[in-house]
């Protein structure tokens, strides 16, 4: 909003406008601005929502049994102060005639909605049952769908259907009219991997924070066509703007962060979840990088895997793999603190990270 009423109209001015023309120097505010935003208005956020849940979030009665103790009261829905702040500085940073950014900001921000109705109705029925599973998954099938539509017609034709492979420029899996279905898959996919991962305290978050680190830095390379001729990535006109909205999505976790850290004052909720990972299902394909976010996202990616595991084989055989699934709730039972498998599993959502730029290949 800024760089669209200031400056585009005044460039030829000069002095500190010339400034919003610099996309690193934008994304630097957002990130900035979305932190200062979630810190100020995180402790009335906090309370008003106390004040409306006065039970808290209704804990899983087949979680651990710790959990009922210590996180009873705890009110969830927190992912609101994350999508405000992620929003505010979105509109206020990026370039909005950019429709790559509409489409990612209106499937984060849809997914949120699929994560507060679901959060609403949890609260309101007093138990851990939300939105049934069909309505949830039809939701989020129908706005992954219409965003990676979006996407294929913002793409240039020369690979607007085609899934791009690390470490080559030359090799492309083309899809036709089935990437839309692709991009469904992988957008809803990730959007549910980061809900089952947000079990523990800032658990979540980090690794949410350095995926969208990383692919700040992509959406950057990856828009300007000299760093990706240069790194031989696909160059997507207009992607760049991403790397704002990245950047926004990180300073807005950063802030939640601080009230989410062990022990949580609020928890981020469905409505923070899945939109968080929603939003970095959108920005990988976008700019043509799905199959790195499983890498980055690895995290993720085996938080899902350990219960897709864990059900498949109890169906079979009656017998479980983990002593519970998701794989953090595993290491709960083998009597690990919850502190240390936070920081363990921040530190592999780390490593992750570097091995996702590690892809950024330079010829």
């Amino acid at each position: 909003m800024l760089f669209n009423l200031l400056a585009a109209p005044y460039s030829s001015h000069g002095g500190l406008l010339n400034l919003l023309h610099y996309m690193t120097f934008r994304a630097g505010c957002a990130c900035l601005t979305a932190l200062i935003i979630s810190l100020l208005l995180g402790k009335p956020f906090i309370a008003q929502l106390k004040r409306i849940q006065r039970q808290g979030q209704p804990i899983r009665a087949l979680g651990p049994e710790r959990h009922i103790l210590e996180k009873a009261g705890t009110p969830t829905m927190g992912g609101g102060l994350i999508l405000f702040s992620l929003a505010l500085s979105t509109l206020l940073w990026a370039d909005l005639r950019d429709g790559f950014v509409w489409a990612v900001l209106l499937t984060t921000l849809g997914f949120g909605a699929i994560g507060f109705a679901d959060d609403y109705l949890k609260l309101a029925k007093g138990n851990s049952k939300g939105v049934s599973k069909k309505l949830r998954l039809g939701g989020e099938f129908l706005i992954s769908c219409l965003a990676g539509i979006a996407m294929e017609a913002l793409t240039p034709p020369e690979f607007r259907n085609a899934v791009a492979f690390p470490f080559t420029k030359t090799f492309m899996l083309h899809l036709g009219y089935a990437f839309p279905l692709f991009a469904m898959v992988t957008i809803t996919g990730f959007g549910n991997a980061v809900n089952l991962t947000d079990g523990l305290d800032g658990l979540a978050t980090v690794p949410s924070i350095i995926a969208a680190l990383v692919f700040a830095l992509i959406a950057y390379l990856v828009g300007n066509h000299v760093f990706a001729d240069y790194l031989q990535l696909h160059h997507v006109p207009g992607t760049g703007e991403l790397s704002i909205f990245c950047a926004a999505l990180i300073g807005a976790g950063l802030g939640f962060l601080w009230f989410n850290a062990p022990p949580a004052e609020v928890f981020m909720g469905d409505t923070g979840s899945l939109a968080l990972g929603g939003a970095l299902g959108a920005v990988s394909v976008a700019v043509k990088h799905e199959l790195v976010l499983c890498l980055v996202g690895g995290l993720f990616v085996m938080e899902t895997i350990s219960v897709i595991l864990q059900v498949f084989w109890f169906r079979r055989t009656g017998k479980r793999i983990f002593l519970m699934a998701p794989l953090h709730h595993h290491f709960e039972k083998m009597g690990w603190q919850e502190p240390k498998i936070v920081v363990r599993f921040w530190i592999v959502a780390i490593i992750l990270g570097l091995c996702g730029l590690a892809t950024l290949k330079i010829r």
